[in-house]
Order: structure tokens, then C-alpha cells, then sequence
């Protein structure tokens, strides 16, 4: 019997058993129930009581979600350890020159997020990330590169602005990146004109800023960053690497900490 069917027999038994009199009204005693014991009583209370059950689940359905979360959150967590460990063996390689770096460059952990500034789920993620930074400080830092998924639209057109500014301070470049994720759907409306907006309101040399964005650098560094995102098979976004270890969407914080916590166990090695 699996840790989530136990607790829901356990969860089933304990108020089935503690709603129900021997004859003449008096109170059930304790069950005391061991674990060898378990399958055979579940399988009696289903079959004898198959109404009592199925009502103790529905009041208590709170309950029973909350368990069956835990189960499943317990499973992919198996499941994404095992994959990391499978990573771990296969070195990954991106090119980060230009990049602009948000934290330590001497970081034990680097996170390289595959991204898209009008993608919701990547607008989700930024926040764990921000988290996972605010809470490992100087031992993990994140590099951003591109996927956006229209490129002559405001994705293509965030990606590149990015970039621009980068070139002209990095500083600069990652209060962008936070006003573009911020504002998610005034860049999804307003497109090149809110970028621009805030551009000026960082004070960033929008002449200068002209000019890159449409110049070679930016489009060398957007295009290595397609290459590399094809190289390593990334099919949407977000998608990051936390050193080797990959992971894909916006997992949840505690997930997400767990490859942040295995990799700074193999930095450490």
C-alpha cells in the first residue's frame, strides 16, 4: 500500500470508526491498527461500507485533496530526482558571453533560463527564480537567454530590447527585465511603444538604444541563443538549466529548490 493510500484509509478509518457506537450507545474503543493489518481492513470498510465512506471523503474533501497533493507532489519530486541524477552525468554547454549576469559571477549555482517575456508561465517562473536568488544570494545567479515564441511581435521585440540595453548597463538591463515581466500585459498590448517607455524611464541612451537594437550584435547573441536552445531540445518555455540539471515550466519553488539544493551538493564535491 502506497504513503498516499495509507493516509487516506487512515484519514477514513479515524473518522468512520469515530462516528460510529457499539450497541447500546457506547463508544467504540481505540482501534489500534498495524501496517500488515491495512490492506485487509480496507478492503472490509470499502465493501462493507461503501456509503459511509464515500460520505466521510465528501465532507472532508478538503482533506482528501490535500492528501492526494502531497502524494503527487511526493512523486514528481521522485521523479525529477531521478532525472537530475541522470543529468548529471551529461555535461551541458550554452554560450553566456554578453550576457548580462544577475547575482555573483563566482555563483556555485548558475540558472540559465530559456525564456520569453510575453509567455504567463514564464512570468510565473521569473518570480520563483527571484525568490531562489533573494533566499541563496551569493551562491546562485541567473543568466537570461531568449526563445520567444513570435519573434517579429513584442516577444521578438522584448528580446531584442533587452539585449540593447544590456550593452549599454547591466545594472540597467536587469530593472528592464523586471518591468517587462511586471507588466506582462502592457507589453502583450502596447508592444514596441511600452518597451520604449520603459526604456526612457530608466534613463537608458535611447539614441544609442536605436541603433542597437537592430544591429548585429543583438542579432548574433538572439540567434546563439536559438541554437543553443535547439542543441539542447527545448521545446517551450520557461526552460532552465541549474548548472547541468534541466527543468522544464514553472515548477513550483519547493521543486525548484530541489535542483538548486542538489547542485550546490555537487559544486561542493
Amino acid at each position: 500500500m502506497n504513503i498516499l493510500t495509507t493516509r487516506l484509509f487512515a484519514l477514513s478509518m479515524m473518522l468512520l470508526l469515530g462516528g460510529l457506537c457499539l450497541p447500546g450507545g457506547a463508544p467504540r474503543a481505540a482501534v489500534q491498527i498495524t501496517q500488515e493489518e491495512l490492506p485487509q481492513l480496507l478492503e472490509k470498510v470499502l465493501r462493507d461500507h461503501p456509503d459511509i465512506v464515500l460520505d466521510v471523503l465528501r465532507r472532508h474533501s478538503e482533506a482528501v485533496l490535500d492528501i492526494a497533493q502531497q502524494g503527487s507532489n511526493m512523486r514528481r519530486k521522485r521523479n525529477l530526482e531521478t532525472q537530475w541524477r541522470e543529468d548529471m552525468k551529461a555535461p551541458k554547454s550554452v554560450r553566456l558571453e554578453g550576457r548580462p549576469v544577475l547575482g555573483s559571477p563566482k555563483a556555485r549555482v548558475r540558472i540559465v533560463a530559456f525564456s520569453d517575456f510575453t509567455c504567463h508561465f514564464c512570468q510565473q517562473a521569473s518570480k520563483t527564480v527571484d525568490a531562489l536568488l533573494q533566499e541563496y544570494g551569493k551562491d546562485v545567479s541567473l543568466v537570461f537567454k531568449h526563445l520567444p515564441l513570435d519573434e517579429k511581435g513584442p516577444a521578438g521585440q522584448a528580446a531584442s530590447y533587452f539585449v540593447a540595453v544590456s550593452q549599454q548597463s547591466e545594472e540597467k538591463a536587469w530593472k528592464f527585465y523586471k518591468a517587462l515581466f511586471a507588466d506582462r500585459d502592457r507589453l502583450v498590448s502596447e508592444g514596441e511603444d511600452f518597451l520604449k517607455k520603459t526604456a526612457e524611464s530608466l534613463d537608458v541612451d535611447m539614441k544609442r538604444l536605436a541603433r542597437d537594437v537592430r544591429g548585429k550584435k543583438v542579432s548574433d547573441i538572439l540567434a546563439e541563443d536559438q541554437q543553443d536552445a535547439q542543441k539542447l531540445g527545448v521545446e517551450g518555455t520557461p526552460y532552465f538549466l541549474v548548472n547541468n540539471l534541466v527543468v522544464r515550466g514553472a515548477l513550483p519553488l519547493d521543486l525548484f529548490k530541489g535542483a538548486v539544493d542538489m547542485s550546490l551538493r555537487q559544486s561542493g564535491k
